[in-house]
This record gives C-alpha cells, sequence and structure tokens, in this order.
C-alpha cells in the first residue's frame, strides 16, 4: 500500500474510533480486577471503559489491540515541542510506554495487572508537527508469572521509524 493511501487510511480508522470511545478516566478496581486484559481493552473500544487521561492530554488513542499486539496513533503538534523546536522526547516515551504495556495487558487473565519497571527507549530521528500520524505498535516478547517484557515502535504512515523501545513489567494480582 502507498503511503498516501495508508495515511488515508489511517485518517478514516481514527475518525471512526474516536467518536465510539468513552470520555477519559480511570476505571475502578473492580472494572479491571473482573476482566481479561483483552476484555478490558475491548471494553474501552466500545465505549463501555473511559480512556485513559494520558492520551487526552497528549492527543492520541488507542486504535487496535489483539493478543500480543496493540496500537495507539497520535498526531504530534506545536504543544509537544521542546524549547529547541522539536517533539519532546517524553511524547514518543508516553506512547511506547502505553502501547508495550496495554500489549502485556492484552495477554493476562482476569485479576492480573501489570506496572511498568523498566523501559529503554532509542530515538531515531525528531519528531515534529510535520509528521502527521503517527503509530506506535508494542509487541509481546514474553510473558511469564512475574514479569513480562515487550517491545515497541513509532512509524508514520510511509513506514518510516522514529523510535524503538523495550520494557520490562511486573505481573501481580489486583
Amino acid at each position: 500500500m502507498e503511503s498516501h493511501e495508508k495515511l488515508k487510511q489511517w485518517q478514516e480508522e481514527e475518525a471512526s474510533i474516536r467518536p465510539v470511545l468513552a470520555a477519559p478516566g480511570v476505571a475502578t478496581r473492580e472494572q479491571l480486577r473482573e476482566r481479561s486484559g483483552m476484555e478490558f481493552l475491548n471494553d474501552i473500544f466500545q465505549g463501555k471503559l473511559p480512556v485513559a487521561p494520558i492520551g487526552a492530554l497528549m492527543d492520541f488513542i488507542p486504535v487496535h489491540a489483539d493478543k500480543g499486539v496493540m496500537i495507539f496513533q497520535g498526531s504530534p503538534g506545536p504543544q509537544h515541542y521542546n524549547p529547541i523546536g522539536m517533539v519532546h522526547g517524553g511524547y514518543a516515551a508516553t506512547l511506547l510506554d502505553s502501547c508495550v504495556g496495554c500489549a502485556i495487558h492484552t495477554m493476562l487473565p482476569a485479576g492480573k495487572g501489570y506496572s511498568t519497571l523498566e523501559l529503554k527507549v532509542n530515538y531515531i530521528r525528531a519528531l515534529t508537527d510535520k509528521t502527521g500520524p503517527i503509530r506506535a505498535e508494542g509487541r509481546v516478547i514474553n510473558v511469564g508469572s512475574q514479569v513480562a517484557v515487550a517491545e515497541g515502535r513509532i512509524t508514520d504512515a510511509s513506514g518510516k521509524l522514529y523510535a524503538h523501545a523495550t520494557t520490562t513489567c511486573l505481573v501481580f494480582s489486583i
């Protein structure tokens, strides 16, 4: 698929997902405890549970979840800039932390949660307000009973890599 076709597809997907998502908020412990990670994320996509407030703050949304995979999409803008005229590295780190953590969450049964123990980010090229929509795709490497590992990549519609990361997360009972 050509990059302009993929860009159009990404924009259409985002436009169809945004109206379904509930207002930003935080799920209760009970809501977390009674759902598997995949059920939890599916309920977010269906508007039954709130989206994460960090997504509203930084203007990114979930666009895809499957077993072991999570994708977020956002469009960096001037509001994300650092003083030297490019998107602050924390924007990419936040997207990557979100996609890799949620990829792990897709693999967890009801009653289990996770927390980031370590996030290692490599920045490849600068993001700007001209970059356009980007996607952060997280993929599980391994989920054990106490520790899970995943990797993530941020790309644009042409497939250009902007940053990649790995994470180690603690898995625990909620």
